[in-house]
């Protein structure tokens, strides 16, 4: 019998359940209304903290010791007498004490008058109010319920406030796109997006594309569709979605009647709450959930259910912000390196990642901190809305002070009673520009063609509002502008039909009456294909000719090219490098005439005939050698492929391509970016002729390239008509100082070396790791330099090659004073400092007059050290 009644009470407990989902739902869903949709009573609450009060709209967090002062608006002739109960909670496992409650009888004379006040206790973490129909027992019932099961109404004070947030977001979104302006499509796709940008929500974007008239209500008719991008979200779906109350909702999402597949972003809510507070259902009382919606000082509660005033009597449940630190929200600017202009109205700081700040009035008093020309702070008035995407900034203030052409700002303001700082944004005033061309269009209008050109302007161009470019008889084109850089705007001319001769740009920026003027010329460039160059053994070639712009794919003999770089210019002959798979390096052979076909980008195909030119040079480097007919360095260069500069360097090459070496070729050396570069010839007797397969090639790089050269150089070979083969690596040219002599005084850790040319130094040391090795700084022009005392070898890296740790053996003779014989070294005391290194050694000062004279030459030395 017990097991029988048991069964029949899960079975009419979970119909009952089955009954309330479906009923919750069809509440959020039919008719595109969202849940909540049912007007309560109206609460006032005000909060002080530290002497300061704020409306309840205002207040993120509770804290500790808050005044809290609250007065149910119910009309005195409402047919019933409500009981307010406020409950301080603390944690899902500790009751809260008795004295934690507080009631009020809402029809008594001085609360209709007064209101209440309490004050939140130390250790309170949650606050409910319970509005509660008077029975007499009322208030402990509620209370032992609350002292009874802590944890549920934890949860469902949780549950409520979110939800309430989340429903003022939706709000916020339903109200403003219905305020939109429907018969511009572009305004509403830009303001809406801006507007889901704030609020953190996804809209359908199908609506887009209906009709003009049809977009707004299509963006609001299912506002339970909406989603809330947060993390409670996924947290609902996943609950909604798991375990037998997931297969009845999966069952039920195929039914309009149930939205048509799409779940309200309260259905969760409700269901948490509903299991929580129907728990709690008693023969007088159940529990209903009310959002609280703050409209400045007041609560409108909104209700998903109508209340009952027979048993069991409905008793509203209404959640107010959590007693905690304050979360402040994590608001960014949408481009944190973006320029704004100053005079821009209205002057939008964009910001994302707080949608409360937009959808509450959590966020208030918000300046714009910048510094005017005095150097002072001001402060601009600032205000968060969401149609605009960000703050928008006072116009009026702003003309106000004397900001500077160019400043940073940072948002400031309150997060309920908390202090909070923003992101910063970089502002710029309009000012009259000098505008000019950029380099690489400087012949780059041609007629008969769309053309880019890009204009650079001598400060920063976020100002620029318009561009207008008219032809040399006054005619408007139709040409589009936009900013690519800081300081630089691109202009895309349709000049297909325009003739040459000049066209100016009238360039607009915010706030100034008066548009810059950019003349620019136009040129004409007849299409025309001049030739195709293309060597034996190579895959690619140069096409050269006018308007190669146009050149989509060029067939030679059936193979297919495509441009494999940009366009370049010189004069007026394009210059095009098409290429082919690396596979087709063996199609082609010297002297075959070709039949090129060149498709343009319009569909036109072009002919041109051509020859395969013999195969570009090559050779291969079998060795080298270094030698100088001037007196030795006491430099030893740590590497074989550096190259004094001072030396002359020999090379053997051997042909490879032609098989011999022709008397007319050439040897090209140069350094790896062409700073410098010097061609050898067989007939000025740098290139000799071993036999007719090897040559020997002698550099001299001081007379080739000068006391300046430095770095790696390469070489590559030139037929005699001009014909360049590919660059090989050389060697390393460096430049040697002159080392002279080494100066040490007795038992000194540091020594004087003396030579010329010391800035090309890089390091000194006394070991191949350089441990305690010193740096000759940028610009240092003295002949002498503290170094750390070696042992035998100074160890050095040289400046045009710091890669590479060279030694050198210098005599040691003893510092002025001493004995002018060469002495032996002596062992190292303690290491050089850089700051040693840089400054040149001091003579020993004369004694004063009023010391004793020194008892000699070497014991003054060896008493006072080099600087």
């Amino acid at each position: 019998m017990t097991k029988t009644f048991y069964n029949q009470k899960m079975r009419r407990s979970w119909l009952l359940w089955c009954s309330l989902l479906f009923l919750t739902m069809r509440l959020a869903l039919a008719d595109g209304g969202p849940a909540f949709d049912l007007e309560g009573p109206r609460i006032e609450a005000k909060v002080t903290r530290n002497g300061k009060t704020l409306p309840i709209g205002s207040v993120a967090a509770l804290a500790p010791g808050d005044r809290v002062w609250v007065h149910p608006d119910i009309p005195e002739n409402a047919g019933a007498r409500y009981v307010l109960v406020v409950a301080f909670l603390r944690g899902s496992v500790n009751p809260p004490p008795e004295n934690w409650f507080t009631k009020a009888e809402t029809w008594n004379k001085k609360i209709r008058q007064e209101g209440l006040y309490v004050t939140v206790p130390e250790g309170a973490q949650q606050v409910l109010l319970f509005l509660a129909p008077e029975t007499g027992g009322d208030f402990p019932t509620l209370r032992n319920a609350v002292r009874g099961r802590p944890g549920a109404f934890v949860r469902a004070a949780q549950d409520l406030h979110q939800a309430s947030l989340d429903r003022s977001r939706l709000d916020t979104y339903l109200a403003s796109v219905k305020s939109v302006d429907s018969g511009d499509p572009k305004v509403v796709e830009e303001q809406t997006k801006l507007l889901a940008r704030s609020l953190n929500i996804k809209v359908d974007q199908q609506c887009f594309d209906k009709p003009t008239e049809q977009q707004a209500p299509c963006l609001v008719q299912n506002p339970d569709s909406l989603v809330l991008d947060n993390g409670r979200s996924a947290s609902v779906v996943q609950q909604l979605t798991g375990g037998s109350a997931g297969d009845m909702l999966s069952q039920m999402s195929y039914t309009q009647q149930a939205g048509g597949g799409y779940y309200s972003v309260y259905v969760g809510t409700v269901i948490d709450m509903a299991k929580i507070l129907d728990s709690f259902h008693t023969a007088e009382y159940q529990y209903l959930p009310a959002l609280a919606m703050p409209r400045g000082d007041t609560l409108v509660l909104k209700l998903n259910n109508p209340p009952s005033f027979h048993k069991p009597q409905s008793v509203l449940v209404v959640g107010l912000p959590a007693v905690q630190a304050p979360e402040l929200p994590l608001m960014h600017a949408v481009n944190p390196k973006d320029t704004l202009c100053a005079q821009t109205k209205p002057l939008v700081l964009p910001v994302v990642g707080a949608p409360y700040v937009f959808a509450t009035s959590y966020a208030h008093d918000f300046v714009l901190r910048v510094q005017n020309k005095a150097g002072q702070s001001v402060d601009i008035p600032a205000t968060p809305d969401p149609m605009q995407g960000g703050f928008v900034v006072s116009a009026k203030a702003l003309e106000a002070q004397s900001v500077a052409p160019s400043v940073s700002g940072t948002l400031h303001g309150f997060w309920g009673f908390e202090p909070f700082e923003g992101p910063t944004f970089h502002l710029a005033s309009a000012h009259p520009q000098q505008w000019t061309l950029a380099t690489a269009d400087q012949h780059a209008l041609i007629v008969g063609r769309k053309d880019t050109v890009h204009l650079d302007a001598a400060a920063d161009a976020t100002c620029v509002s318009g561009v207008t470019v008219k032809d040399a008889e006054g005619n408007t084109l139709d040409a589009t502008w936009k900013a690519v850089k800081p300081n630089q705007i691109q202009i895309e001319m349709p000049l297909d039909s325009e003739k040459t001769g000049v066209v100016t740009m009238q360039v607009k920026q915010t706030g100034l009456e008066k548009p810059d003027q950019v003349s620019l010329h136009t040129y004409s460039e007849p299409a025309k294909l001049d030739s195709f160059r293309l060597h034996a053994g190579d895959y690619q070639g140069v096409l050269k000719g006018t308007r190669l712009d146009e050149v989509a794919t060029m067939t030679v003999n059936s193979v297919v090219f495509s441009p494999a770089a940009a366009l370049t210019h010189s004069g007026s002959v394009d210059s095009l490098l098409l290429a082919a798979p690396q596979s087709a390096s063996s199609s082609f052979h010297p002297d075959d005439n070709v039949a090129v076909k060149v498709t343009l980008k319009d569909g036109r195909v072009l002919d041109l005939a051509s020859t395969v030119q013999s195969p570009r040079p090559s050779v291969k480097l079998m060795n080298k050698s270094v030698h100088s007919d001037g007196p030795a360095s006491v430099v030893q260069l740590g590497s074989q492929d550096e190259l004094p500069a001072h030396a002359t360097l020999s090379f053997f090459v051997q042909a490879v391509t032609p098989a011999s070496f022709p008397r007319d070729q050439s040897i090209e050396v140069a350094s790896n970016d062409s700073g410098f570069s010097k061609v050898l010839h067989v007939a000025e007797g740098n290139i000799v002729l071993q036999d007719s397969k090897s040559a020997l090639v002698t550099l001299d790089p001081a007379k080739a390239f000068g006391g300046s050269a430095f770095g790696p150089l390469r070489f590559r070979p030139v037929s005699g008509e001009g014909v360049a083969g590919d660059w090989q690596p050389l060697a390393t040219l460096v430049r040697v100082p002159d080392l002279k002599e080494l100066k040490c005084a007795t038992g000194a850790p540091v020594c004087t070396l003396v030579g010329t040319n010391l800035f090309l130094l890089d390091q000194v040391g006394t070991d191949a790791q350089l441990a305690n090795a010193v740096t000759v700084p940028e610009g240092f022009g003295e002949t002498t330099l503290n170094v750390p005392r070696p042992n035998g070898t100074l160890y050095l890296k040289l400046r045009d090659d710091p890669a590479v740790v060279n030694t050198a053996v210098l005599p040691v003779t003893a510092e002025a004073g001493q004995s002018a014989s060469v002495v032996p070294m002596a062992l190292p005391t303690g290491p050089a400092t850089a700051q040693q290194a840089a400054t040149k050694p001091s003579q020993p000062a004369a004694p004063a007059a009023s010391q004793p004279a020194s008892p000699g030459p070497a014991a003054s030395q060896a008493a006072a050290p080099p600087n």
